[in-house]
């Protein structure tokens, strides 16, 4: 890429930190980049993808100190002097001038009128320097500024690259995201909005590194050290995002255009068939529920044409019909122990069983009828309590009436008794007699 191309791209981003050691084991592990040692100077260690180097870091200048550790992103020009005249006219500032890179090319260091750093670079002639910093696979995909003045942003901007917005977004109580393109570009690469006023924000560029995976990304910045301060969630357009901060307090973003959770599981092997004639039978695994949208509106707004579709999950291709085999014999098992022998009950014991049947029935029958004797006298002790005084009189008037029955037939058998007894002992009598 030439620099007459390269006007306006963000072509290399630095990491200006106080622990290069940490932080070159800590970003690997949050994105898939590797680390190198530059070999034109061992002291800074270059950031590759598979495409090649596309950043480095280096040890926090002093001038830098009370910034803190931060990412600074680089703008190609074609010329960096012109550049920083430029800018200088437009109202920015120079925190350092325009300096050599031995065989690489030339930079400076400024601040837009608002206060946001960023660095010039072109590349010095056969080097080629600068053509990273795409929006390839391990790559930074999207930049974002934070602002008090969006609208001079923009301006600044615009006639220092030739940026131009292409698209906004309204974010209702925190305003508008504005959509920016490069020069000659339809498509937006770069957002900006205004910082609130009731909840100031730093003015500064936020770097977003693109990744596959969102939530391992998120989870490997916590395990690392660092913190997730916001998502990961969506954003207009399918994307996801999460802002993160690294264990020595410098701002990043990961980007990634889905999310692998959500995405259909992989389809797990049929089960092994019961029958060796038919084929196993399993339905098609169901695709897992997509992620649900974040209530906070997001800061970052990619165009929908960046946003890449939830992957659908195909379904699994049937099994093939096995063939039939023949089977190996198996071992035979053991012969079991011989069962002993059941001795036949005599024939006489049936009767007794019957009777011990019979006399079971009896006693129950008995046991039954002992159980309502107890409510009869409960119910005939009932009765008599309920009887009136009346019927009370006419009972113990009967009583006597038969009781005085009952003594005067006594008396009359007695007499008739007596009166045999006397005949019969006369009879005697008269019969000794006549002998």
């Amino acid at each position: 890429m030439s620099n007459a191309d390269i006007r306006g791209r963000f072509v290399w981003h630095e990491l200006m930190t106080t622990d290069t050691k940490a932080a070159s084991a800590f970003y690997p592990k949050v994105t898939a980049w590797r680390t190198q040692p530059w070999d034109k100077d061992p002291s800074y260690t270059l950031w590759l993808s598979a495409k090649g180097p596309f950043g480095g870091v280096r040890m926090l200048p002093d001038a830098a100190r009370a910034q803190g550790p931060s990412w600074l992103a680089y703008i190609g020009t074609p010329g960096v002097d012109a550049a920083v005249q430029h800018a200088q006219k437009l109202g920015a500032r120079v925190s350092m001038g325009a300096t050599d890179i031995p065989d690489t090319g030339r930079m400076a260091v400024l601040t837009d009128p608002q206060g946001a750093p960023f660095a010039l670079f072109s590349a010095a002639a056969g080097s080629g320097a600068g053509s990273g910093g795409g929006a390839g696979p391990s790559e930074f995909s999207w930049h974002e500024l934070t602002t008090t003045d969006v609208e001079g942003a923009k301006r600044f901007y615009g006639e220092l690259f030739g940026w131009q917005e292409v698209n906004k977004h309204d974010m209702g109580p925190m305003g508008t995201y504005h959509l920016i393109g490069f020069a000659g570009a339809p498509q937006a690469s770069i957002g900006m909005y205004q910082s609130p006023a009731d909840k100031p924000m730093p003015t500064r560029w936020m770097c977003y590194a693109n990744v596959t995976d969102i939530d391992k990304s998120a989870t490997a910045a916590k395990s690392g050290g660092g913190k997730v301060i916001h998502g990961p969630m969506e954003v207009p357009g399918g994307t996801w995002i999460a802002h993160c901060i690294d264990p020595q307090g410098a701002a990043f973003a990961v980007h990634a255009e889905k999310r692998v959770a959500a995405a259909a599981p992989a389809a797990q092997p049929p089960k092994p068939a019961a029958s060796v004639a038919s084929p196993p039978k399993s339905p098609p695994p169901k695709p897992a529920a997509p992620p649900s949208k974040p209530a906070s509106p997001p800061t970052l707004n990619p165009p929908a044409s960046t946003a890449a579709p939830m992957l659908k999950p195909s379904a699994p291709k049937p099994a093939a019909t096995p063939v039939a085999s023949t089977p190996a014999p198996s071992p035979k098992p053991a012969a079991p122990p011989p069962a002993p022998a059941v001795k036949k009950a005599p024939a006489k014991k049936a009767p007794a069983k019957a009777a011990k049947k019979v006399g079971k029935k009896k006693a129950s029958k008995k046991k039954a009828a002992a159980k309502k004797r107890p409510h009869k006298k409960a119910k005939a002790a009932k009765k008599k309590v309920r009887r009136s005084p009346a019927k009370r009189k006419s009972a113990t008037k009967r009583g006597k009436t038969a009781r005085g029955r009952a003594s005067t037939g006594g008396l009359a058998a007695a007499r008739r008794v007596a009166v045999r007894q006397a005949r019969s002992l006369l009879r005697r009598l008269r019969g000794k007699k006549h002998r």
